[in-house]
This record gives structure tokens, sequence and C-alpha cells, in this order.
């Protein structure tokens, strides 16, 4: 009996430290999900090949890549936390507000 994607990926959702997520990085393999997006949908969503939907998200700029400016804020931030969910070959991540 196959386990459904979505229980198995809200299962491996996990939060992890940038300094933890930088190999990731370094192979071109993070993606970024803006916080209005449920991380969870979005990994299903890869791993189902609906593509209309991802091409939608990242149209709007809910979907993207690290931009070298993120990188650099995140690299001076190892102790910066995300949601991560990997779904091979990709890390998706959301940032996780600090609380101050």
């Amino acid at each position: 009996m196959t386990r459904d994607i979505k229980t198995a990926l809200a299962e491996s959702l996990e939060p992890a430290n940038w300094d933890f997520l930088q190999p990731h990085a370094k192979r071109d393999a993070l993606i970024i999900v803006a916080p209005s997006l449920d991380i969870v949908e979005v990994g299903s969503a890869i791993a189902h090949d609906q593509t209309e939907a991802v091409q939608k998200w990242i149209e709007q700029g809910q979907l993207q890549k690290p931009s070298a400016d993120q990188l650099s804020l995140w690299n001076a931030q190892p102790t910066k936390a995300f949601n991560t969910l990997i779904v091979q070959p990709y890390v998706l991540v959301q940032e996780i507000d600090s609380v101050t």
C-alpha cells in the first residue's frame, strides 16, 4: 500500500538553518516558496508534474531561485531558519520569520 504523496511530504517537512542549506544552494537546487503558498501543496504539485500550476506560481513570482542578494544575506546569517521540503532534485524552502 502506498502512502498519499501529500501525507508523506507533510511528514517530511522540517525546519533547517541556512548553514545546512548552503550545499543545496551551491548546486542550484533551492527553490524559494512564497509565504502565501502552502509548501506541501507546492511539493505535491511538483511531485505530480502539475506544470500548469507550477508555471503559474513561477510567473507570479511565488516560486523562484534565490537571488545573489538573498544568498549574500543568508550567508551572513548561518542560523537563519527555513521550513524545508525535499522533492528530488529540489529543496523547497520558506523563510521562518524570526521573532525579536
